[in-house]
């Protein structure tokens, strides 16, 4: 692949960085959307909060690479809602995709009326376009992560799990206490698969204290 020279400095270091990724080239060998695809099979390697979830919900979904792997690991009669302003493309026949915000009402009722029922486990790996300012990054994210929360809170069957990305830089630490005291269990994880300069990390909420209150009735 070569550089455009009339590419900015910024394209060019993340397509060299993108050139010498090995998730990258393991992702297009093994046919996954994204290389973010390896970040959720690591988390559920090590929590196994996919198998027994009837109802999944996944916020931010494109390109696709998570709803992928939701879809692989989860049982045959799974519901899988993938939602997000983009287009994505067919995925699986588990999965139905909304396109839209996924905070509009209405299309919550869609997504409702589709599962039939509260989530078992909701999962969020949306990011926000980064300006390079990492205290701003840092709080653009921590908006979007208190949003997919709030979905959750309506949306998560009680005993329900939600896994969400964030950035760190200081106010995921008052968010992780609100996590901790409304779910059983709660940590943060780091895939081997996110970069090693990357200041994301994932949040895995188990076990919703209380139950959602959409109803499609």
């Amino acid at each position: 692949m070569k550089m455009n020279k009339k590419m900015s400095e910024s394209s060019r270091r993340w397509l060299t960085r993108q050139q010498k990724d090995p998730y990258v080239k393991k992702a297009a060998d093994e046919g996954y959307r994204s290389r973010a695809a390896y970040k959720l099979i690591e988390i559920d390697d090590k929590f196994h909060l996919i198998k027994s979830a009837k109802c999944i919900v996944d916020i931010g979904a494109a390109p696709g690479g998570w709803s992928q792997v939701l879809a692989q690991r989860s049982s045959a009669e799974t519901k899988i809602a993938a939602i997000d302003l983009l287009k994505i493309s067919p995925i699986d026949e588990k999965v139905r995709i909304f396109r839209g915000d996924f905070e509009d009402e209405q299309l919550q009722q869609q997504i409702i009326a589709y599962l039939d029922s509260l989530a078992d486990l909701i999962v969020s790996d949306m990011a926000p376009a980064t300006i390079g300012h990492r205290q701003s990054d840092h709080l653009r994210i921590m908006g979007l992560v208190e949003s997919a929360y709030y979905f959750a809170q309506h949306f998560l069957k009680k005993g329900g799990c939600f896994i969400s990305k964030i950035f760190q830089g200081g106010e995921e630490k008052v968010f992780f206490d609100l996590i901790k005291s409304q779910f059983e269990t709660a940590r943060f994880f780091k895939p081997k698969s996110s970069r090693t300069e990357s200041v994301e990390i994932y949040v895995i909420a188990i076990g919703y204290k209380k139950q959602g209150d959409i109803s499609n009735a």
